[in-house]
């Protein structure tokens, strides 16, 4: 049975957009592989890691039918790459074996049995759907991930709190040093619903989102996510543990607000990082009348000060930042001016957008 017969790119799209969370190495070699289901015309591409489940649908050609195996995701997507864009492809299965051809080339591929693929059970109580624009959540993710911990023992902060409430839908992620929050309006009502995602699904629904227009449908159960679009279905697990309240610690009535250029201050604070040491990333902003100075030393003796002259009238601050927490969510705004809001030299700092109430970042100051 002729299982697929199409052109390179199209095959390698499909098989691409489902295996990002494929592991080369597992201690379920079946999970190393692709679920491929044909019904009819379509086939039907299925990854899994056991906590998310990617599945997307293609018009693929062949032979129309009934045929289920599994094959080796990251092989085949190697064997894909090497060929044309426009090169017709085919997979076949014939008395028992499977095969890849290409042009004058053919790969006879090792399959596992279609039904010994561990399939992720979907839970039976999914609250509401709701959707938004892909590109208004790809830029949320976006906004807000860079803060997430990485491998924290406070697993609940290893990935992204949703908080969909009302006609809005709130993203927030923290690592203990800094907490990055982004929201944007729905287009329905919802009931309040909480979840966290975790890292390794924020990490994918990054790469597999689009600045399309098309919008992406979401619901959450008390134990799994569930987001569908392009014709993909994406079934995640999700953190279990209680998220700190970030209304607590988003600062209220800051009374020094500096404003200034977005490009400049970020300049800035790359020129003076390169002075600061690996281990310790301090730099120490002194905030004054008319002038914003930045500056950075290290073990070496060695210091850099840079100043950017600012329109600014409150109370003179000395305060010091891990430079990299700044650079990260400067780099993470796309607007031309940044507000930062400050109360003293130990009071952590809220760095916003003066033109949208939407995006906040909130990072704790370091001794220097």
């Amino acid at each position: 049975m002729i299982v697929l017969k199409s052109t390179q790119d199209k095959v390698l799209a499909a098989l691409q957009s489902v295996a990002g969370i494929v592991e080369r190495r597992h201690t379920l070699p079946i999970l190393a592989n692709v679920l491929l289901r044909k019904t009819g015309t379509q086939v039907q591409l299925t990854t899994s890691d056991l906590e998310i489940q990617i599945r997307t649908t293609a018009e693929l050609g062949g032979d129309e039918g009934s045929f289920a195996t599994t094959l080796g995701a990251r092989k085949l997507i190697d064997i894909l790459r090497t060929m044309p864009g426009d090169q017709a492809v085919s997979l076949e299965s014939t008395g028992g074996k499977t095969i890849l051809k290409g042009g004058k080339s053919r790969f006879t591929l090792q399959s596992l049995p279609a039904e010994d693929f561990p399939l992720v059970q979907e839970s039976p109580s999914f609250g509401p759907v709701f959707s938004v624009p892909q590109k208004t959540l790809k830029s949320l993710l976006g906004q807000v991930s860079f803060a997430m911990a990485v491998h924290d023992i406070r697993y609940y902060l290893n990935g992204i709190l949703f908080v969909a409430e009302g006609k809005k839908l709130s993203l927030v992620a923290t690592d203990g040093h800094r907490l990055a929050y982004a929201s944007a309006d729905l287009e329905v009502e919802v009931p309040k619903q909480e979840v966290i995602l975790p890292r390794k699904t924020v990490l994918e629904l990054q790469r597999l989102l689009s600045d399309k227009d098309g919008a992406i449908e979401m619901q959450f159960a008390s134990n799994q996510a569930k987001f569908s679009f392009d014709g993909m279905e994406f079934v995640t697990k999700l953190v279990e543990g209680k998220f700190p309240d970030y209304n607590r610690v988003i600062p209220k009535n800051h009374k020094n607000i500096v404003t200034l250029g977005r490009a400049p201050l970020l300049a800035s604070l790359q020129r003076t990082a390169i002075m600061t040491s690996e281990k310790f990333k301090g730099v120490r902003l002194n905030v004054e009348p008319g002038t914003l100075r930045v500056a950075s030393s290290n073990a070496e003796q060695e210091e850099a000060v840079d100043e950017l002259d600012i329109d600014y009238g409150g109370d003179a601050i000395e305060i010091g930042f891990n430079v990299t927490y700044l650079i990260d969510a400067l780099q993470n705004m796309g607007q031309d001016m940044v507000r930062i809001e400050l109360q003293d030299g130990n009071s952590s700092a809220l760095v916003t957008n003066p033109d949208d109430n939407a995006f906040k970042y909130v990072v704790m100051p370091m001794r220097i």
